[in-house]
């Protein structure tokens, strides 16, 4: 798969992950609404926000430098076969 070079496309694309969270939120909570529910969305949202952030920064700047990740599971893959040669 090429990588996306259309900057309109980029932002179409971003709002389009805020509407989709954003839509699903309010369908969780409209079902299921309690303070403990939101609470525990939210933390769900925000923890794994920080492990995106970790994959693709921390990992890319301070682990691995000089390797470019394409995903999560190119990470893993190289990875795994990173472990399985020591």
């Amino acid at each position: 798969m090429r990588d996306l070079q259309s900057t309109r496309a980029m932002w179409l694309k971003g709002w389009l992950f805020l509407l989709i969270g954003l839509m699903s939120a309010a369908i969780l909570l409209v079902e299921n609404w309690s303070w403990r529910t939101a609470l525990l969305l939210t933390l769900c949202v925000w923890g794994f926000c920080r492990a995106y952030y970790f994959a693709f920064y921390v990992i890319e700047r301070w682990v691995e430098p000089g390797y470019k990740f394409s995903g999560l599971g190119h990470f893993l893959s190289y990875w795994l076969r990173r472990r399985g040669g020591k």
